[in-house]
């Protein structure tokens, strides 16, 4: 029955990820501010990796990753790489430091988040172009704040889907 419940919850985040990649990919759905939409995706990897195990919070950061590769049309597994050892680092400190709950999983999408935008604009756009200080204020910096608005909503989400599906409290 364990075994059943994991798999149940697996497939859940894995709708949980496609629904949200359409989402934040359908033009006009979500409102563009300063020219940024959210990327949704990367949130709930973030908050998966608190509740579940090393393996397969890494296995949703990749997948995570690649629906952001898809979804830019860069670099084919860039934010992968990136959100599988994030990911993978997030699912280890909660296990060995910190509680779940909204205040860990709100500080933690700060420093995840900041880290994979801050990443992206990096090798993306700051070895490339001659203006990469205007980008990052007026394209990145915008991302990242509204991306990190649904931080708490979709910890929620993912909370109560572990907890309905069975998972142990970590």
């Amino acid at each position: 029955m364990r075994d059943l419940n994991r798999l149940i919850r697996y497939l859940a985040y894995t709708l949980e990820l496609l629904v949200l990649f359409m989402l934040q990919e359908t033009p006009g759905l979500l409102p563009e501010i300063y020219g940024a939409r959210p990327v949704l995706v990367m949130p709930a990897a973030v908050t998966i990796a608190m509740l579940e195990e090393e393996v397969p919070a890494m296995a949703f950061g990749i997948l995570a990753g690649l629906f952001c590769d898809f979804g830019y049309s860069g670099v084919l597994g860039f934010h992968a790489l990136v959100l599988g050892v994030l990911c993978f680092i997030v699912s280890l400190m909660v296990q060995a430091y910190m509680q779940v709950n909204m205040v860990t999983a709100f500080l933690t999408g700060i420093w995840t988040l900041a880290l994979t935008i801050s990443a992206q604009w990096l090798f993306f756009y700051y070895f490339r172009f001659s203006e990469p200080n205007y980008a990052f204020l007026h394209h990145y910096l915008p991302k990242y704040l509204y991306t990190l608005l649904f931080v708490p909503l979709i910890h929620l989400l993912n909370r109560g889907l572990s907890q309905s599906l069975g998972t142990a409290e970590k």
